[in-house]
């Protein structure tokens, strides 16, 4: 936990969370609301979030980016701009290029893309009328290498773009703006997966070079910083938390140059 004065702490901060009732949002919440902010959950449906220590909520499927961004216009209209978004919410089939079709594309840049700039256009105009504001995007090392899901992979890569837009365009506003590319992250979206084959870690995990995945709980860690006045000087950077994933090729050098 941290002090009271630490750097990290966001007592008296509204920080807004999509994706708020998933395995990586649920420790977002959590992560945030120990650092002392007042946390908004957002998600599909009131079920979602139950459960959570939340100060508010707002619904939306981000599937649907015109019904995102009303939701978002509503909230704004009654509660102004938070302090903070974190945007998390976002959904893959896990798919290559021979299952994806119009409709496949279509759907996964609605979800990933579209959907996170409807929620947080309004919200960006929010905070640069008040004249500060900090967004967090949780993209994907998919957006830096490709690893399949290539649908998936340029909405992701689509939001370290827009990102970098905010940073640069809305800098004079005080907002920031920063992205995360987790790695493959230990949620419950796992279980099914590793139900079906338990080896399926053994494939997965020699690609790694700290032998694990990422924990939701290390996500959440980074998206704090990144919305705490440590980071004050940081925007229109991207973070990979990925257990070393993106620094190199670690089954090549296991492989082909020590021949295990």
């Amino acid at each position: 936990m941290t002090e009271p004065n630490s750097p990290f702490r966001l007592d008296g901060k509204t920080v807004l969370i999509s994706g708020a009732g998933g395995g990586i949002g649920q420790s977002l919440v959590k992560t945030f609301r120990e650092a002392g902010a007042s946390v908004i959950g957002a998600d599909r449906e009131a079920a979602m979030l139950d459960g959570l220590d939340l100060a508010g909520s707002v619904l939306f499927d981000q599937a649907d980016p015109k019904a995102t961004r009303a939701a978002i216009t509503a909230y704004l209209a009654t509660h102004g701009a938070p302090d903070a978004v974190v945007s998390n919410a976002g959904f893959t089939r896990a798919e290559h290029f021979g299952q994806v079709d119009d409709d496949v594309w279509a759907s996964e840049l609605a979800i990933n893309l579209n959907g996170a700039y409807a929620m947080t256009d309004p919200i960006v105009s929010a905070m640069a009328a008040r004249g500060r504001g900090n967004l967090v995007f949780i993209s994907s090392v998919n957006a830096l290498a490709h690893f399949g899901n290539p649908a998936y992979s340029a909405a992701k890569a689509g939001l370290v773009a827009y990102a970098k837009a905010i940073a640069v365009e809305r800098g004079a506003e005080s907002i920031r703006a920063n992205v995360i590319c987790p790695g493959s992250v230990r949620t419950p979206a796992w279980d099914h997966r590793l139900a079906a084959d338990p080896t399926l870690l053994d494939n997965v995990l020699p690609h790694y070079p700290l032998g694990r995945m990422v924990l939701p709980s290390e996500v959440a860690n980074a998206a704090l910083f990144y919305c705490s006045d440590a980071a004050s000087g940081i925007t229109g950077t991207v973070l990979p938390v990925d257990a070393g994933l993106t620094a190199g090729n670690l089954r090549f050098v296991d492989e082909v140059l020590r021949g295990k």
